[in-house]
């Protein structure tokens, strides 16, 4: 069983079927658990998909319920709180894959596009991760104005700002370096760095400052 392989050798030896085993506990009627972890994987191409599906279409799968769909949500709600938490632990600008695989995990899945900001105290540390907009499939409304205001409300030095291309392809649009750069400029005036612009699909994400196209 896949609890007990886990006790004997460790998390890491175990397959991704397994490991949800291990969360998810008990089966259905003809289907193990570890089956069913399969056959979850495959409906929700993988575990990105699983844990980033909504909350009330894993209730709707059957052998999941609600208590276990809930325990799938509080997993990937910790994970990007773990991330969170590193993230504000020093500085951000030491730690670049950090910030990507923490943008990942909050966007990569989403279905329609979401603009995050990271705002960052003057040490570059982590104060709030904070949604910004959600748009159709190929837009967000990102303001100007409304970053600055947040930014000001955090107390912010400077900030991140991610979102995501549900298109699956994170190349930026012209748009995207219009945004930037009118962001960049409204928050100068207030003394705020926006340091980086990164673009999510999936689990790909580029950076506009590594790019130099900030």
């Amino acid at each position: 069983m896949p609890r007990e392989r886990l006790l004997r050798h460790g998390a890491g030896v175990l397959s991704d079927a397994e490991l949800l085993a291990v969360i998810l506990r008990t089966g259905v009627a003809g289907c193990p658990v570890v089956a069913l972890g399969q056959q979850l994987l495959l409906r929700f191409g993988g575990l990105r998909g699983l844990f980033g599906a909504d909350l009330a279409v894993l209730q709707r799968v059957p052998g999941l319920g609600a208590a276990k769909s809930c325990q799938l949500a509080a997993i990937m709600e910790l994970s990007r709180r773990t991330l969170g938490e590193e993230l504000g632990g020093g500085d951000v600008l030491d730690a670049p894959q950090r910030v990507k695989e923490y943008c990942a995990l909050t966007l990569g899945h989403r279905r329609i596009e979401h603009c995050m900001a990271l705002f960052l105290d003057n040490q570059h540390r982590l104060i709030a991760s904070v949604e910004l907009a959600s748009g159709t499939l190929t837009q967000a409304a990102v303001y100007p104005r409304e970053v600055v205001r947040q930014a000001l409300s955090h107390h912010a030095a400077a900030l991140i700002l991610a979102h995501n291309h549900p298109s699956g392809s994170a190349e930026p649009s012209q748009a995207d370096l219009t945004l930037t750069r009118h962001l960049k400029q409204a928050l100068a005036l207030v003394d705020v760095r926006l340091l980086d612009h990164m673009i999510v699909a999936a689990d790909q994400v580029i950076s506009l400052a590594e790019r130099g196209q900030m």
